[in-house]
């Protein structure tokens, strides 16, 4: 797959993203009911090649079910049938999904089911004996047991999508995840990983000022590492730089680098409407949007190739309207 192949609004495929089966209206609740996600099976769906799974039918619990949830050690709870607490039931559903992951596909990221003992991503109850819940809240076991497998793996879950700053960070790792994968594990050299991190640079410095420093000095090529290590290093470095969304006044100083590449082929007065624009975004007056739109139209005109390669101005399809809410 081509670097334009992998540009979000010329994806030729869409990318693979494993999914709570309940979200996509199977009745695998509990219940024999459903929690279908309308944003799930609406706008992402255009992009998304969902695979569907539900631990708790791979497991054999089957539907509908006696309710679940999580007893004991928090930092390592069991998991039962609300009406018969005498039966574990936790090695049935982690050796079902050791077994999933062992066979898990290339994927790009995960959108899990909230309030789930198996697949919360977060706030899970653990109850006491006396059946008051522990302060201390867990992921679902399934989620954990995933993100022990695959640390680096965008994974959200589905009422947390709802949160736009939340919602525009997820869907920025996938897309560069799969671009990752694509471009860079597909063909693994030196120039293609330094090609991606010259398309990315600017969503790192976003993200984080230290990762972009430590990441460039780990690229400048004076570590002695083989690529496979190298790239390795890389990514995690780079996905953990964006773990976290960015922050309004770190938007602003990449805004305001980028204004720097049109400093001899316009005038100062177009700067400073520019300029301008990023302030009443620093104020919160304008989304994400107005400033990156309008600078782009500038670089698009007056820029280097270099600066108009840069994902920052288009790291996912434009139209999700993501930056119209950020």
């Amino acid at each position: 797959m081509t670097v334009n192949e992998c540009h979000p609004d010329h994806i030729s495929k869409k990318i693979p993203v494993g999914i709570s089966a309940c979200l996509l209206g199977e009745n695998v609740r509990f219940n024999g009911g459903h929690s279908r996600s309308l944003y799930c099976l609406g706008p992402l769906s255009e992009y998304f090649d969902y695979q569907k799974f539900c631990p708790e039918m791979a497991a054999g619990f089957g539907t509908p079910r006696p309710t679940m949830r999580l007893e004991g050690d928090p930092n390592d709870p069991r998991l039962v049938f609300s009406n018969k607490r005498d039966v574990e039931i936790t090695d049935q559903l982690v050796s079902s999904n050791e077994r999933y992951l062992d066979n898990l596909p290339d994927i790009d990221g995960y959108i899990v089911m909230k309030n789930s003992p198996s697949c919360g991503y977060e706030r899970i109850k653990v109850y006491q004996e006396n059946g008051h819940p522990h302060m201390q809240r867990v992921r679902g076991l399934f989620t954990q047991s995933l993100m022990d497998r695959y640390p680096h793996l965008p994974i959200e879950e589905d009422g947390r999508l709802n949160d736009p700053l939340l919602r525009e960070n997820f869907l920025l790792r996938v897309f560069a995840h799969h671009e990752f994968r694509n471009t860079v594990l597909n063909d693994l050299s030196m120039k293609n990983l330094i090609d991606y991190h010259s398309r990315y640079k600017y969503i790192v410095m976003a993200h984080s000022q230290k990762a972009y420093k430590t990441i460039g000095r780990l690229l400048s090529g004076q570590e002695k590492m083989s690529i496979e290590d190298l790239s390795e290093e890389y990514f995690k470095q780079f996905m953990d730089a964006l773990a976290k969304p960015a922050k309004r006044k770190d938007h602003c100083n990449v805004l305001m680098h980028l204004v720097g590449y049109l400093k001899r082929e316009v005038d100062s007065e177009v700067r400073q409407d520019i300029l301008s624009v990023v302030e009443q975004y620093r104020r919160g007056e304008v989304n994400l949007t107005t400033p990156t739109t309008l600078l782009y139209h500038y670089l698009k005109l007056y820029g280097s190739e270099y600066v108009k390669e840069q994902r920052y101005f288009a790291p996912y399809p434009q139209a999700l309207g993501i930056r119209n809410t950020v």
